[in-house]
């Protein structure tokens, strides 16, 4: 299975907030067995966003898309999906009810808080997604995300988007396996290792060098396990062991 991620905000661009999502979304969809073939940070324009998330989806098995989700003029999104995938967008009387019940049990747990944010809802435009799009709602989230063809949708707050990753989780799977070799050869010498391995073995190849007191990695990733064992012994023996 291959993977698209996007990741969408300005402050991402100008260096104001850290990039975690992309990190978490690529380390759960490869523990799933699958691989992110693109990663990709967007401004939030919605002319931009929808011309990288057409080609995506045409390109990969999976699109997943971070951030700019919510009702200030910025959160473009979800009509950025819907222009990539020729949609318009639509309010499902579920995700409605269920966006009124949730500001509703806001303004009777914290009514002072309510009106001090004069949180003045319009459901309409917090409900609507691309038309046909699977909704997906969880508690941590006010904002509704939603599966729209292959396309995945999450809101940017991380505690948001990892509950609902955990929604949709089981459908990112593949026979992707990874092996890494813990060496201590410097990164500029592992040319030739790193060469041969990918002559002789059917694997994709990643070099990660020394950081903070931890050895460098050469990480082995392929769909058959037994090859990609085979290639990370031939790769030990050429490196030297990170423990002498």
């Amino acid at each position: 299975m291959q993977v698209a991620i996007v990741t969408v905000g300005d402050e991402l661009l100008a260096g104001d907030t850290e990039n975690t999502n992309a990190t978490w979304l690529a380390r759960q969809v490869g523990e799933r067995g699958a691989t992110v073939a693109r990663m990709v940070t967007l401004p939030d324009e919605r002319a931009v966003i929808a011309r990288w998330v057409r080609e995506f989806a045409d390109a990969f098995d999976a699109v997943l898309v971070t951030g700019g989700l919510g009702d200030t003029h910025d959160d473009v999104t979800l009509e950025a999906v819907a222009d990539a995938l020729d949609r318009e967008m639509a309010v499902q009387d579920a995700v409605r009810e269920a966006v009124a019940e949730k500001a509703r049990r806001y303004r009777e747990d914290d009514p002072e808080r309510y009106e001090r944010h004069d949180f003045d809802l319009d459901l309409a435009e917090t409900a609507a997604l691309p038309e046909g799009a699977r909704p997906l709602q969880t508690e941590a989230s006010f904002n509704p995300g939603c599966v729209v063809e292959n396309v995945y949708v999450f809101p940017g707050f991380p505690e948001e988007l990892r509950a609902m990753f955990e929604v949709v989780a089981g459908e990112f799977g593949g026979d992707a396996v990874s092996v890494a070799v813990e060496t201590a050869t410097p990164e500029g010498a592992l040319k030739d290792v790193l060469a041969g391995v990918r002559e002789r073995f059917d694997v994709a190849v990643g070099s990660y060098p020394a950081r903070q007191g931890k050895p460098g990695r050469v990480k082995l990733t392929g769909t058959d396990p037994d090859e990609v064992d085979r290639a990370a012994a031939w790769v030990a023996e050429r490196v030297a062991d990170p423990g002498t």
